[in-house]
């Protein structure tokens, strides 16, 4: 881990690039990382209000360290950026989450406290991260999903959350104790699709799987794959990934993508940097 490079006057340089969702979401949060950011850098806001801005003041950044106080998605923006502009080798990003949706920020090692972050983005260490590219250049940052399923609805009264939980957990046990064919009833929730680590076949058309994960782990793309044959899920690592079958929709960090019938995804190790505070290790469920 490498520590930010102060200025040559020694303070900090920073470009504080304040996501409209957030200021939207939690004001209170935004102004408490400003505060904490300005009393420990020389730093320059930016408030823009949409896409477009966010992206000039991004390009228009110099020698500033980027600073996103925002959600994952505007996390995910703002990577997506810089790798379309090939400059995500250019420097380390940091973040200051503020909005509903911080899960991949905590995965990533991010604090979710306002204080916290900003402190981090003063006195925090550059961690280099994996990135997953894929064959539309799209990046991941998190974990991959396939399929995308949908949310579950929203529970009618209290306790029934867990209620459904327990129930598609317990039917899903049921489920993988069965053996081919997959019953009818079940033909809906499984999918035919052919699975490729570095060229090597884990799964094709003819075995239907529940679903498959694909996540960066030390510099390698960790596959696991649940079918309904096997209890056990089939395990690999690559440092290429292809899916293909029918139509499917996948989803990476906080999007939906498809329906596509065939994607390739990448392993570029120590793609991009991010601060973090000293000692964080990523979380991963």
């Amino acid at each position: 881990m490498l520590a930010p490079e102060p200025a040559e006057n020694g303070a900090q340089q920073l470009l504080v690039v304040i996501d409209p969702v957030a200021s939207r979401a939690d004001g209170e949060s935004v102004r408490i990382a400003k505060d904490v950011l300005s009393a420990g850098a020389t730093v320059k806001f930016c408030f823009p209000d949409g896409p477009e801005e966010f992206a000039r003041a991004l390009a228009r950044r110099g020698n500033r360290r980027p600073v996103v106080v925002g959600d994952d998605r505007a996390l995910l923006r703002t990577v997506s950026l810089l790798h379309r502009e090939r400059e995500l080798a250019s420097g380390a990003l940091s973040l200051v989450p503020v909005g509903a949706a911080v899960d991949l920020a905590r995965s990533l090692g991010v604090p979710t406290g306002a204080v916290a972050a900003a402190r981090a983005v003063l006195d925090g260490v550059v961690r280099r991260l994996d990135l997953l590219v894929d064959d539309s250049d799209g990046v991941v940052l998190g974990d991959l999903r396939i399929p995308a399923l949908p949310a579950l609805p929203a529970p009618s009264a209290p306790g029934a959350a867990p209620v459904a939980a327990s129930v598609w957990h317990a039917c899903r046990s049921l489920v993988r104790t069965l053996v081919r064919p997959v019953p009818q009833a079940l033909a809906a929730h499984s999918h035919r699709l052919r699975v490729e680590a570095d060229g090597v076949v884990l799964n094709d058309l003819d075995e239907p799987v529940e679903g498959v994960t694909v996540r960066s782990c030390g510099g390698r793309a960790e596959i696991v794959i649940r079918t309904y044959a096997s209890p056990e899920p089939v395990r690999a690592s690559a440092l290429s990934v292809t899916v293909s079958g029918a139509d499917f929709r996948y989803r990476a960090d906080a999007r939906v993508t498809g329906p596509v019938r065939t994607r390739t995804w990448t392993l570029r190790p120590d793609a991009w940097e991010l601060t973090l505070p000293s000692g964080t290790v990523p979380v991963r469920p």
